[in-house]
Formats: C-alpha cells, sequence, structure tokens
C-alpha cells in the first residue's frame, strides 16, 4: 500500500509534482553537463597546448665532452635515461661540434680563418640538396656535405677536394665535399643554438665557417677528441592528459640528477619542459576552478528553486498532514511518504541526466569560440557523471523533503492557527543570516582580490581549489538578493501610499496585496533577482574577457605588426630592410624602433624608442593607461634633432676627404629616408690629408633597395674627450661635389621621455619635471612629459622609457656614441595577412613577425583561457530557465490559491478586467522590482569579481590590467526578453484565471 499511496499522492498535485521534476532535471543534466565540459576543456587546454608548443619549448638538450671510447657508454646511458622519463622514448638526435681547423692554404698564418666539422643526426629530413648527395662513411678521404650559405662564403662546391690540419691535432685531414645542401627553415628554434650551421660563417675574433657535416660514425672515429656532443629529446606530447603533467615534470627534471649519479658527471642538462608542464598543470587547475564559480552559483538557484517549490507543496499539504497526524501517522511514516515522492521524482532525472548532458554539450560546442578553440565536446556517459547526478538528485530530494518534515509536527488546531497573516520579515532576515552571509561573501572576495585566482598553496606546499574563494561569488549572490529582500516590504508600502489616492482600483488593490503579505512575493522575488544577476555577470565575464583578450593583443604586439630581427645582414642590410618592409602589402605607416634593457637610475628598464610623430597610427596604448592623450605624447615627445646634409641624387658611393693632426678612429653617421641611422668606419686615420670611399650601396646587402635620400649626419672622431682637430677637405656624392659643409653636432637638451609609473615614482620625477637621471652609466637631463601605467611590448611590473627615435639618435652622435640600430619595424595595416604571407616567402631576411590579429586569434581560442565561457553560457541558459520555471509555478499556485479570493471580488462587483488587473499588478511588482535588483546586483558583484577570474592561459594576472566590459545593449535586450516572457506568463494564467471565474459564477 505505501508504494502505491506515494504514486497517489504525488500526482494529486501534478503541476508542482512537474515543477519539482522539471527543476531537478534541469539542475542534474546542466551540472553533469558542466562536470563533462570542465573534463574536456581541460584535456583539450593540455592538447593545444602541446600540439602547438614550439620545438624550444618541448625540447631537452644534454650536453657533454665526448671522446671515441666514452661515446658509446654515455649514448646508451642517455637514452635509457630520457626513455625512463618520457615513460615512451622521444625522439633523440645527437649532434657534434668539432675544434677548429684552418682554412687550406692558411695553416701557416698567424691568424687563419677557420673552419669546423660537424654532426647532426637525420639532418636530410631537415634539409634538401642543392647538388650532390649526403656523406657517406668510409673511404681514404673524409666526406662531407656543406651549407648553401657556407659554400657561398668559402667557395667550396660539391666534388672539390682539400687538406685541412686542426689546430689542436696537427694530423692534416683530408676531405672530399660530396654535397651542398639548403636548410629548409634555416631560422627556425631547431638551430637557434646553431648559429654556424644555419648562417654558415661566425666572424669574431676569428672568422669560422661550416660546420662540414660528416656522418655519425665519421665523426666519432675522427674528430672526438674530448668535443662537445649534444643530445635532444623531443617527446611526443600529443596525447598527453592533464593527470600526468606534473609527474612527467618531476621526471624530466630529475634526468640530470640520475645521469650524474650514472656516472656522467660531466652531463649538463637543459630544457623549458619542466617549466611549461609545471605551469601547464596550475593553468588546468586554475581553469577547472573558475569554472566551479558557475557551478555553485547554479547549485545555489537550484536549491533555493527547489526549496520554494518544496515549501509550495508542503503549504498546500498543511492541512492534510495535519489530519494524517490527527489520525496516527507519525512522523516516520510522514517522512517515508515524503521521502518516496521525492525519490520518484529525483531517480528518473539521475538516471536520465548522464544521457542529456552530452547532447546539450554539443549545442555549446556550436558556439564560435568554443569551436575555434578546438575543444572536441564529445564526451559519454560514464561512472563520473553517474555520480554527479545521483548525488545532485538526492541533494534536490532532501531540499524537496525537509519542509515537509519542517511541519509533520503540527496539529490541526495548530496548523489553523498558523495560517493567519505572516510578518513583514523573513526568519532569516530576522535571525540576521543575510548580515553574517554579507561578511563571509565579503572575506570570500577579498581574497579572490588578494590571491588573484581561486587556487592558492596547500599545507604541503602544493595547489589546491580554496573553497571559500570559489564560493565568494555565489554567495555574494545570495547576500545581495538576501538583502534586497528587505526593501520588498518598504517598496510595497511606499507603493501603497502612492497608489491608494488613485480613483483606478486595480493598482490600488494590488500594492495594498503586496503590502499585506510581502513574503508571499519574496520568495518569487529572490529566485527571479538571482537569475537575473547570475545572467548579466556572465554575460559581463565573457564580454570582458573577450575585450581582455583584445586588450592583451594590442598591449603584447604594440602594433598591428611588428617586425623584429638583426639590424643589419647579408641579404637585407641597415639601408635595406625598411625598404623591403614598408613595401609589403597593406603596410599603411612604419618606423624604425630600438626595443632593449638599459639601467636607469641603477634600475632595469625597457627603452623602446620610435618615431613620436606616428605614436597616434602605430602605437597601441589603452587610454586608460596614461593621463596625457596619445596626441599630446606625440608632440611633447621630439626634442632636439640632429642636422643633416642631404646628399643630392642616388649615390652608389660618397667620398669623404678629411684632414686629422692626430691619430684617431673616425666615423661617419648616415641615415636614409626612412629614418635608419647607419655608422660607417673610416678607419683610423693617420696625421694628414685622407680621401675614403665609401661604398653606399652595400649598405642595402645584397637583395635590398636604399629608400632615398640619403643623409650625412655627422662626422665623429674618437669620443668628445679626445681632442683632435678634423678638416673636412671633401665631400663627394658620386665624384659630384656636395656643397654644404658637414652638419654640426647638436647641442645636448633634455631629453623627452615618457615613464612607467613604478619608474616614475622611484626616480621621484613626475609628468612635467626635469631631472638628471643616470642612464646606461651617463647622466642625462631628463624632461617628463607622460607617465603611462604600463608600456606596450612589456610584461607585468617591467619598468619602461619611451623616447623619440630622432631625439635619442641625436644625443647619441652629440656623445660620439653609435647610433641606435633599428632592431624592430612597427608597421601599420588594416589587413596584415598579405604582409605575413610574403614575409613567409623570405625567410633569407630573417625577421621574425608579431601580428596583432594572429595573436588575438590565438588568444581567443585558447582553450583553459576561454573555457569558462562555455560554462557561463550554461549558467546563464539554466538560470534563465529556472527563473521562468519558479516565476511560472509561484504564480499558478498563487492564482489557484486566490480563486475564492477573485471570486469575492466578482461578486462584490469588481470587473473581471479589473480583477486581472490586480493579478497583474502584484506580479509586475514581482518582476519590476526583480529586474532591477537583479541588474544593481549583477553590476555590484561584476566590479567586486570579475576582473579578478579573467587570467590568461597560464593562469597569471592580465597585462593591461582587466576593464569590466558590461555590454549594456545585450543586457538589455535580455532584460526585455526576460519580461516578455514573465508578462506571457501573466498573461496566460490570467485568461485561466478568467475563465475559471466565468466558469464559478
Amino acid at each position: 500500500m505505501r508504494g502505491p499511496l506515494v504514486v497517489k499522492r504525488a500526482f494529486s498535485e501534478p503541476l508542482l509534482l512537474l515543477a519539482a521534476f522539471g527543476s531537478i532535471l534541469l539542475a542534474t543534466t546542466t551540472l553533469v553537463a558542466l562536470t563533462m565540459y570542465a573534463s574536456s576543456i581541460a584535456d583539450a587546454g593540455v592538447r593545444r597546448t602541446m600540439e602547438t608548443a614550439s620545438y624550444r619549448q618541448t625540447a631537452a638538450t644534454i650536453s657533454a665532452p665526448v671522446t671515441a671510447e666514452t661515446f658509446p657508454r654515455f649514448d646508451q646511458s642517455i637514452r635509457a635515461e630520457l626513455t625512463r622519463a618520457y615513460a615512451a622514448p622521444p625522439a633523440v638526435t645527437v649532434s657534434f661540434r668539432s675544434d677548429s681547423f684552418a682554412m687550406p692554404g692558411q695553416e701557416d698564418e698567424e691568424r687563419p680563418e677557420l673552419l669546423r666539422f660537424g654532426s647532426y643526426d637525420g639532418l636530410d629530413r631537415h634539409a634538401r640538396l642543392v647538388s650532390g648527395r649526403w656523406p657517406k662513411t668510409g673511404g681514404d678521404r673524409v666526406e662531407t656535405a656543406i651549407s648553401l650559405s657556407a659554400a657561398s662564403a668559402t667557395g667550396f662546391k660539391a666534388g672539390q677536394e682539400f687538406t685541412t690540419k686542426g689546430r689542436l691535432d696537427p694530423r692534416p685531414v683530408q676531405v672530399r665535399v660530396v654535397g651542398v645542401f639548403q636548410l629548409d627553415d634555416p631560422f627556425g628554434e631547431r638551430w637557434t643554438d646553431e648559429h654556424l650551421l644555419s648562417r654558415g660563417v661566425e666572424r669574431g675574433e676569428f672568422t669560422t665557417y661550416g660546420p662540414l657535416m660528416v656522418a655519425r660514425e665519421t665523426f666519432v672515429g675522427r674528430f672526438a677528441t674530448s668535443v662537445n656532443a649534444t643530445w635532444t629529446a623531443v617527446p611526443d606530447l600529443r596525447a598527453l592528459t592533464p593527470e600526468r603533467l606534473r609527474p612527467l615534470a618531476g621526471a624530466v627534471d630529475q634526468v640530470g640528477e640520475r645521469l650524474k649519479a650514472a656516472g656522467c658527471t660531466s652531463c649538463v642538462t637543459a630544457g623549458h619542459l619542466p617549466e611549461i608542464l609545471t605551469q601547464l598543470d596550475t593553468a588546468s587547475l586554475v581553469a577547472r576552478s573558475t569554472m566551479l564559480i558557475p557551478v555553485l552559483q547554479l547549485l545555489l538557484l537550484a536549491a533555493y528553486a527547489l526549496m520554494l517549490t518544496a515549501r509550495l507543496l508542503a503549504d498546500h499539504r498543511r492541512m492534510e498532514v495535519a489530519l494524517l497526524r490527527s489520525r496516527g501517522a507519525g512522523t516516520a511514516r510522514l517522512a517515508a511518504l515524503a521521502g518516496g515522492e521525492a525519490l520518484l521524482v529525483a531517480i528518473p532525472c539521475a538516471v536520465a541526466a548522464p544521457f542529456l548532458g552530452p547532447p546539450l554539450l554539443a549545442l555549446i560546442n556550436q558556439i564560435p569560440w568554443i569551436r575555434a578553440s578546438g575543444v572536441r565536446l564529445a564526451p559519454s556517459a560514464d561512472l563520473g557523471s553517474f555520480l554527479v547526478s545521483f548525488g545532485v538528485a538526492l541533494a534536490s530530494a532532501v531540499l524537496l523533503v525537509l519542509p515537509a518534515l519542517a511541519g509533520a509536527r503540527r496539529t490541526y488546531v495548530e496548523e489553523q492557527s498558523a495560517r493567519g497573516r505572516g510578518g513583514g520579515r523573513g526568519l532569516m532576515e530576522r535571525a540576521g543570516a543575510d548580515l553574517a552571509l554579507l561578511v563571509v561573501a565579503g572575506l570570500a572576495i577579498w581574497q579572490l582580490q588578494r590571491y588573484g585566482a581561486p587556487v592558492t598553496a596547500t599545507a604541503g606546499g602544493g595547489l589546491g581549489i580554496d573553497p571559500l574563494i570559489i564560493s565568494g561569488p555565489a554567495l555574494a549572490l545570495l547576500t545581495g538578493g538576501m538583502l534586497g529582500l528587505r526593501l520588498v516590504p518598504r517598496v510595497s508600502k511606499l507603493a501603497e501610499r502612492v497608489t491608494s489616492g488613485r480613483p483606478t482600483l486595480a493598482p490600488a488593490l494590488g500594492a495594498w496585496q503586496v503590502s499585506r503579505r510581502p513574503l508571499r512575493y519574496a520568495g518569487p522575488a529572490l529566485l527571479l533577482t538571482m537569475a537575473i544577476a547570475i545572467g548579466i555577470v556572465s554575460m559581463a565575464t565573457a564580454s570582458t574577457w573577450r575585450a581582455s583578450q583584445l586588450d592583451q593583443a594590442r598591449h603584447q604586439a604594440g602594433a598591428d605588426l611588428r617586425l623584429s630581427g638583426p639590424p643589419d645582414g647579408p641579404e637585407l642590410g641597415a639601408f635595406g630592410r625598411g625598404s623591403a618592409f614598408t613595401a609589403l602589402p597593406g603596410v599603411t605607416a612604419a618606423s624604425p624602433g630600438f626595443r632593449g634593457q638599459m639601467e636607469v637610475g641603477g634600475e632595469n628598464a625597457m627603452l623602446l624608442a620610435m618615431d613620436a610623430g606616428k605614436l597616434g597610427e602605430l602605437f597601441h596604448l589603452r587610454p586608460d593607461l596614461s593621463a596625457q592623450p596619445l596626441a599630446r605624447l606625440s608632440r611633447a615627445l621630439p626634442g632636439g634633432q640632429a642636422g643633416q646634409v642631404e646628399l643630392p641624387g642616388q649615390p652608389a658611393t660618397l667620398t669623404v676627404g678629411v684632414r686629422v693632426d692626430a691619430e684617431l678612429p673616425l666615423r661617419v653617421v648616415l641615415s636614409d629616408a626612412l629614418g635608419v641611422w647607419r655608422e660607417v668606419s673610416l678607419g683610423v686615420l693617420r696625421p694628414g690629408a685622407h680621401e675614403v670611399d665609401l661604398d653606399l650601396r652595400a649598405l642595402a646587402g645584397r637583395n635590398g633597395t636604399i629608400t632615398y635620400p640619403l643623409s650625412l649626419r655627422g662626422l665623429v672622431a674618437g669620443s668628445p674627450q679626445e681632442r683632435a682637430r678634423v678638416e673636412v677637405t671633401a665631400l663627394r656624392a658620386d665624384g659630384r661635389q656636395v656643397a654644404a659643409p658637414p652638419p654640426a653636432v647638436p647641442a645636448l637638451a633634455p631629453l623627452p621621455v615618457v615613464l612607467t609609473a613604478d619608474l616614475s615614482a622611484a626616480l621621484k620625477l613626475d609628468t612635467g619635471q626635469t631631472g638628471r637621471v643616470g642612464i646606461d652609466g651617463r647622466v642625462l637631463e631628463v624632461t617628463v612629459v607622460g607617465v603611462v601605467d604600463t608600456m606596450p611590448t612589456t610584461a607585468a611590473g617591467q619598468r619602461a622609457v619611451l623616447v623619440d627615435w630622432g631625439t635619442l639618435q641625436a644625443h647619441e652622435l652629440a656623445e660620439a656614441r653609435p647610433p641606435r640600430p633599428a632592431t624592430e619595424w612597427w608597421l601599420a595595416s588594416a589587413d596584415t595577412a598579405p604582409a605575413i604571407r610574403q614575409l613567409a616567402n623570405h625567410p633569407e631576411w630573417d625577421v621574425t613577425a608579431l601580428d596583432r590579429r594572429e595573436l588575438e586569434t590565438r588568444l581567443q581560442d585558447d582553450p583553459l583561457a576561454s573555457g569558462l565561457q562555455g560554462a557561463l553560457m550554461l549558467g546563464f541558459l539554466a538560470a534563465l530557465v529556472f527563473a521562468a520555471l519558479g516565476f511560472l509555478v509561484n504564480a499558478a499556485v498563487a492564482a489557484r490559491e486566490r480563486k475564492g479570493e477573485f471570486a469575492i471580488l466578482r461578486a462584490l462587483g469588481v470587473s473581471s478586467r479589473q480583477v486581472l488587473g490586480l493579478l497583474a499588478v502584484e506580479q509586475a511588482f514581482v518582476i519590476g522590482l526583480s529586474l532591477a535588483a537583479g541588474t544593481g546586483l549583477a553590476v555590484v558583484v561584476g566590479v567586486l569579481v570579475v576582473p579578478h577570474i579573467v587570467l590568461t592561459g597560464q593562469a597569471s594576472a592580465v597585462t593591461p590590467g582587466v576593464l569590466l566590459d558590461i555590454p549594456w545593449a545585450a543586457t538589455a535586450a535580455m532584460l526585455a526578453a526576460v519580461a516578455a516572457v514573465l508578462f506571457a506568463i501573466v498573461a496566460g494564467l490570467a485568461r485561466t484565471t478568467r475563465g475559471q471565474i466565468v466558469e464559478e459564477r
């Protein structure tokens, strides 16, 4: 009898039963989906990071001096330890570099040009033959292959034979060049530490060519005389899971110690993989923990919605329960009935939710930024999802049972007396629970703002999720909503006073009804308030995150396209690089730039120099980071400029005639039309008259072109401390006399600078102030024309100085210092894709491009950084459904309970329209108050919380700082849509109530 009675009793209230079923099903399905989503995001984030990780990030190197006798033992030991660390054999390559050998024919010279031999496993997989073949072992001569760049520098060709001698080993080596090769990517990360192999020549105290690549067996047998060998391990990490990150990092980090313990005391390990894996593990943990924030918000909302439904159900059955008590039903019997009824609703939801979660995630996967991030949301129901589902369902069942148990001890008479008019304040409000929760929520948010993430250090020294920080936003929403309930009786009484003097009945009667029983409307109002707040906070977080990614990309790039590389090279010289870069398709503005570390006032700082006149077109500085607008900084930065003598036409040579009265080095400083400065040495001149011819075309490189006109900026003789007389006797461009005298060296004036705020505070110099500052060992007088919070292209907390390019060069010239080289080029372009494609076709230019748009895409597609957006979307949609469902049930039950009241009003002469107006006014009060309170609460929580949960994909603080972005247009549209749905529910109930009133009459 107990089973059928439970079923019969449950179906006696189909509306409330359906509401409870819908709430539990929505809660279990959404939370199961969020659990699956968090796991998928963590896996996808690790997979994406490993798939896109560079060679330099994943490769681990082990170096040791070897001989022909020790190499086999070291090789076996190192490979065994690497296999043990990675749990699978990684791809290992071994490379060697020999001692120096003299160039053929220069063996007896004091400072000969040098050759090196080398070996690199699998070189044929990373290079193509231009001529000949790859070297083999054996034979009476050493077979070698040489890179195309080295062949061009040395003149060696395939088939050529020669003999060379070592600087340390005088035994002659007979060599046959059997092939010439070209690296597929000579400037790629694989060859970062292989400068000689990628460039073919190194110039320093000695000029070295090579390396002449030989087979490994040849090198070990002939050249392994205590030379350095390098083992490079590149593991396949595409199948790496979040659980293996820290164990793998620890295992790789211990390779060096284990090798030393095994006898390789000279082995030196290097690599960034342990650091990257540890950082990725932290980022994965932070991403999962951050996604708990919408989970807890949703749990809180679901729990409150179920409690409202349970309270309605318990209120509706008060008299029934009291009669059962009067007829002898005990508490256990009543608890069994309530529990059976709750389980009857909860168990089907627990079973169905794991199967409904994947289709829901499939819909989320259609969101553009989720699909672009490479996340594949296709999980299936597993044990974990069933555990989550049954846990949530059982908790929901308990919430349904609790109100019934609370009233199970009342008798019939007690229930009759308890049905009187309710008070104006709820139990929690009277007990001050909302104020206590406010303190806890404030503490949680304070900790979130302090630590910057929901992950903190544990007592064991590891990292863990801080439950207080995670619960902060949810507690803030609950507390704010509960505090908002204090407004319900006050606002209702105010509305009653305002409408009581009006001639219309419905507003006055509706306001009186709300003020008479405020607690009846407090529950739905709190539910709606929290749902609206969650929705707006979710939208604000998503919008803030997307805006922050754009801000980060603009800050890191500094310009639309920033190119970096050596300022001078064989293909493109100093005067050829700018011509090539400014001719890239789509480029509308350009400036040479210099970025480098310097010492300012005893502190390390980044020096950034560029054409100040083009800051407005090139420089991406977020307006809130500077008290002075960019246009003002652009006008204030240029200071004293150096004089110039423009060379007529497009000269290929420049002849400089000088007379000096002492032996000293003399240099001439030139610039092109793009603002690039280049110093050219005239050599060390002895006393007397001299004429020196300079090849100007060589300054552009082999394939570069000069942007004319060229200008002579000055002649520098030694340093300002050297007292010598220099007289210019001739100045000819392509044989044509240049009549103008050489420009005078500019007089020093205060250098206008823009400082970061921390550097300004350290130097005690603010905007408009002038002072003397030590810079790189010299004292300069500077004038601060602006202060910025953080400088574009710099990391968080890095001090920096911005100066005008031309003004800085004038100061260097005045102090007889070499001009700053153009290590970077800043370019403006509406569409950088064509320029990037053209740069890819010219690897010989040796340039690294940082594209703002590509950086934006990469940041927005990072699963670990973007994962929160999908969780917010799920929580946002679920919150709105909870709000609509809760409002519908409460409004329907309230309307049904008041049918008798409405019938009395009709009997007293109140029209059907007035009765419906009364109902509309009451619900409009709830809707309006909830929308307004929810919006205000969302703004407060958004300001306090959102900027602190938006982190980078590496779980670090964002630079520049996050700015809260509430999309007010989308928010207004959402509020209008919610209001329309809720008023449609009211209209439907009004129509139903009207029909019932008419039938009863």
